[in-house]
């Protein structure tokens, strides 16, 4: 069965509205992507050298990452031969299968490691600006839109009104906030966040951290103590240390998750802006050369727009345009 056809089949049975917020959310990328893989595949009718030299250019302007495009290429170029694929339209599909299967090497892990019947702690590091407070404070209406009890945790007390902002987003969405003063010890605050949880019997506790100390040393010191404070607390906690990254910095986000990857055990990034941005294909650098998986994914503005990430609505939401061509071929055959 054509991969298009499988991956409609695949969609057909989620709602609509997250297949819609996916497509809607990568508009960007779609059109810059979709639109130089159209022009590619009018400029070369047969698949040769020349054909996968451009597709390589196409894909590194994505930001899908060099190493990443390199290895693709190096399987397209495979089952070019396998299949004996001489048509470039013929590539097509097959491209968008590789892409998906390079995102997919674990049907479940995109998932959030929740713990039933007990606190969920779940950790936020990241740089500041990338969207790391926002972030917190959607999921955190998201928790309690299903019923959960939340506390969340200001743990970043040296960046000015961090903590004021995390209270109004504790407002917005009616969650309690356990702060201490500017430039208090971090780990003192998480502490004192896991006793009043305990308290209030919590289902999940969201904490933030500091995004910029002087140096790295600092950062993973810092990170370092917060996690023990958290661990001596409650045994296998952080359940999720999520670094958040800004989707428009491109090659940048790179960086930051390798410098965060080093300083402590990063197990899931939220990828912000992905709507903002024309270089989704970030996603596919991150979690194919860092071996780091997306969990969630920005894709708007509103409360309800970070969302799970989902490797089957990514690659539709990036070839949109193609499957309801496919629709159309299907029906005038």
């Amino acid at each position: 069965m054509n991969f298009f056809k499988k991956l409609k089949d695949s969609i057909s049975t989620q709602t609509d509205t997250v297949t819609d917020k996916f497509k809607d959310g990568l508009s960007k990328t779609r059109d810059s992507f979709v639109g130089a893989m159209n022009d590619l595949m009018k400029d070369y009718r047969t698949v040769d050298e020349d054909f996968f030299e451009e597709l390589e250019d196409i894909l590194i302007s994505a930001d899908v990452g060099v190493h990443t495009v390199m290895d693709l290429i190096e399987q397209l170029k495979d089952e070019a031969r396998l299949r004996n694929i001489k048509d470039a339209k013929d590539i097509q599909p097959v491209i968008s299968e590789k892409l998906a299967e390079m995102l997919q090497k674990s049907a479940n892990e995109a998932a959030i490691n929740e713990q039933p019947g007990e606190l969920t702690v779940i950790l936020f590091v990241g740089v500041n600006g990338v969207g790391k407070t926002t972030s917190i404070g959607k999921l955190a209406h998201q928790y309690k839109e299903e019923g959960k009890k939340v506390v969340m945790a200001a743990g970043d007390t040296f960046r000015a009104g961090a903590i004021e902002q995390l209270e109004k987003w504790g407002e917005r969405v009616g969650v309690d906030v356990v702060k201490q003063q500017a430039g208090s010890d971090p780990a003192a605050v998480m502490y004192d966040a896991i006793q009043s949880a305990r308290s209030k019997k919590a289902d999940v506790l969201l904490c933030d951290t500091a995004g910029r100390l002087q140096n790295k040393v600092n950062l993973m010191n810092e990170l370092s103590k917060v996690k023990r404070v958290l661990g001596r607390e409650i045994p296998d906690a952080p359940h999720e240390v999520l670094l958040v990254l800004d989707a428009t910095t491109g090659q940048n986000a790179m960086s930051q998750a390798k410098a965060f990857q080093e300083a402590t055990d990063v197990t899931g990034i939220v990828l912000t802006k992905l709507d903002g941005t024309a270089k989704g294909g970030i996603v596919l650098a991150i979690r194919y050369e860092l071996d780091i998986p997306v969990k969630l994914v920005g894709l708007g503005e509103g409360m309800n727009d970070l969302q799970p990430f989902d490797a089957t609505q990514y690659v539709h939401g990036l070839f949109a345009e193609v499957l309801e061509q496919t629709d159309t071929d299907d029906e005038n055959s």
